[in-house]
């Protein structure tokens, strides 16, 4: 029985957890085996690399099977690609407006470009895709930096703190990461071919390699990602495997000489290991489903590769936490393609059915493998990860094993995270509910400690929007002007006029989940600023066969504001009977009951300008508010939402 569920079949009573920084000094890596392990374990030479040789056409053919038509096919809509210049106010833009796709887009078109001339060339194997792939590393090679222009300033790696490269210094971030190890599997297995062309090619191709990627990342501590300087309380995101990753592909395909390579590999070791210090032991993903693949995945994908070159004597996959970090996007997933979305995660989604067969053959976890055939099935991915080779390589080797896995999902009657304290529940009438405890200070945090949402037949009714395209006011001093990230827009009351406040201080507490009554609760009081004049607030949600019951149980020290209930619906809403609001998504019909004794109700339309969010939602969503219409100290407010027939 894995970790989870022994925690879900033991949690028989109420369950109690502080929220806040999960950091614990496991150091799973690091305890796995020391520097002296690491080096004898070493699998040297690339001898590792699980794919043919660029000159083994059989070998090619073999593991492409049918999908080598299709690989060569988009190789060849690249024969005529231009290479697009990344001008220097395509950088700048980020400062002046916040713009980050003007520079964004033709960089990303590039890469992708390199990627797919790649993989046809390692289809085809016949030169003919030789020519561009050269125009684009020797591009790549010509340009200042491979770092974003919103990291180059906004997260504060350049030591210029400006959005324009600076010659002067190189930075490791999420997409130089990303070149860095695109552009080694590209040396690899290419060099020999660059050099019958010209072998400054292959020199030039390394020599920046070792200096932007290797040298950088063995001598510069500084990069917050890294966790090196960690300070209490402090983040560790989806950056830190991700980067470490890279970083480490790029030593496994470059770096021949053992002492050099050991203490590389020892070195991402301790990254990562802060990284897994830092996730609660429960396995959730407080970045949401959508960053699933670049936290967790990310984590694997390292594991991985650190365990393909030490011949599998460094391995960690058999720590239950890992495994729960692995399931936590199975466990996610609502149904049709909508998933529980926190934080800056996208509604829509599922995860990568590739990754998630990959990570479960690895951890041995049927939930993943099966759910993965089941994405798959709906078509939900392909074989292609855009600049992200390894994965495209890795999906191939794995294609046919994936392609006999018996496709199998359904969801839990209830999956709780004791630890980062979120709450899935579903009945048999096709309710599915999802809710939050938590702090208002998570990575890609929005200020949402108690709120909820509430699907039916797997359609969302009760929303939480996501986020918009990020600027540069998305990671700035000005986030939480933006409507996405405020309290006040997600299912949560305004306490006397006030919105929750951003801030590890600004919690839920007495976080406690019943299985046996299918009851939630929280109180939310702290996640409130002082001014909101909150005593308690107990939130608690009920699901049961006839619907949801919130309860809202409060003491307030005085009255400043009368309080407001939101709501955040989409589909078609009706306002027009007290009592009720009547709510029509796509067809699946809900009533939400308040006391209009109590309560007048309001609706705002909010305009979706942002495709990120009308992708998702269409051209508008809407906000329906509560407000009392008498103020007391202490009370009780009670809502139920019911399915309408």
């Amino acid at each position: 029985m894995n970790t989870l569920l022994k925690i879900f079949t033991c949690c028989l009573l109420a369950i109690v957890c502080l929220p806040g920084f999960a950091y614990t000094e496991r150091n799973l890596l690091q305890k796995e085996g020391d520097l002296d392990k690491v080096k004898a374990s070493l699998v040297m030479d690339q001898k590792w690399v699980p794919y043919p040789a660029y000159a083994d056409r059989a070998g090619w053919d073999k593991l492409l099977g049918s999908n080598k038509d299709a690989i060569i096919a988009r190789g060849e809509k690249l024969l005529d690609y231009q290479w697009q210049v990344v001008k220097a106010t395509d950088y700048l833009e980020y400062e002046r407006s916040g713009n980050r796709k003007i520079m964004e887009d033709p960089f990303g078109k590039n890469n992708g470009a390199i990627a797919d001339l790649m993989m046809a060339e390692l289809a085809e194997g016949k030169g003919r895709f030789i020519d561009q792939l050269i125009n684009g590393v020797f591009q790549s090679c010509e340009m200042t930096s491979w770092v974003l222009s919103a990291h180059l300033g906004s997260q504060g790696a350049q030591l210029s703190h400006r959005s324009l490269p600076d010659y002067k210094e190189h930075i490791i971030d999420l997409t130089a990461g990303d070149m860095g190890s695109l552009l080694s599997w590209t040396y690899y297995f290419f060099n020999k071919e660059f050099d019958k062309v010209d072998p400054v090619i292959s020199q030039r191709l390394r020599k920046e390699l070792q200096e932007r990627i290797l040298d950088t990342y063995m001598n510069v501590d500084r990069f917050w990602w890294m966790a090196f300087n960690l300070q209490p309380g402090g983040m560790v995101n989806n950056w830190n495997p991700w980067c470490n990753f890279n970083a480490l592909q790029c030593f496994m395909l470059l770096e021949n000489d053992k002492d050099v390579l050991a203490k590389a590999v020892w070195r991402s070791m301790t990254s990562v290991d802060k990284f897994i210090n830092y996730t609660h032991e429960d396995g959730a993903c407080e970045e949401g489903p959508s960053y699933w693949g670049h936290a967790a995945g990310k984590m694997y994908d390292y594991l991985q590769m650190l365990y393909d070159g030490t011949g599998g004597k460094i391995s960690i996959f058999d720590q239950p936490m890992i495994k729960n970090m692995g399931e936590y996007i199975v466990r996610s997933y609502v149904g049709n393609g909508w998933v529980v979305n926190f934080a800056d995660a996208s509604a829509k989604g599922g995860g990568d059915a590739q990754i998630i067969y990959r990570y479960g053959k690895a951890v041995n976890s049927p939930l993943m493998k099966q759910y993965a055939a089941f994405l798959q099935k709906q078509g939900s991915s392909s074989l292609s990860s855009g600049r992200d080779i390894f994965r495209t390589l890795q999906s191939v080797l794995y294609a046919n094993e994936m392609a006999q896995e018996k496709a199998s999902y359904q969801v839990p009657a209830y999956t709780w995270y004791p630890e980062t304290e979120f709450c899935y529940m579903s009945n048999k009438k096709g309710l599915f509910f999802a809710s939050k405890g938590g702090y208002n200070n998570e990575s890609h945090n929005h200020n949402d400690a108690g709120t909820f949402s509430l699907y039916q037949n797997t359609t969302p009714v009760f929303i939480d929007a996501g986020v918009g395209t990020y600027t540069r006011q998305t990671f700035s001093s000005e986030r939480y002007s933006i409507w996405t990230m405020q309290s006040n827009y997600h299912n949560l009351p305004m306490i006397n006029g006030v919105p929750q406040s951003f801030g590890a201080q600004y919690k839920a507490t007495r976080v406690q989940f019943n299985p046996r009554k299918n009851t939630f609760s929280a109180d939310i009081a702290s996640a409130y600023p002082s001014q909101s004049e909150v005593k308690s607030w107990v939130r608690s949600y009920t699901l049961s066969d006839a619907g949801l019951r919130i309860e809202d149980a409060f003491t307030l020290n005085k009255i400043v504001a009368p309080n407001q209930v939101n709501f955040l619906t989409w589909g078609n809403v009706d306002l027009s009977a007290p009592g009720e609001v009547l709510i029509n998504v796509n067809g699946e019909k809900m009533k939400l009951v308040y006391d209009k004794q109590a309560f007048s109700a309001a609706k705002e339309v909010i305009e979706l300008t942002d495709p990120r969010l009308s992708n998702v939602w269409g051209k508008e969503i809407y906000r329906i508010s509560l407000n009392a219409k008498n103020s007391s100290l202490k009370g009780k407010y009670v809502f139920t939402i019911q399915p309408v027939k």
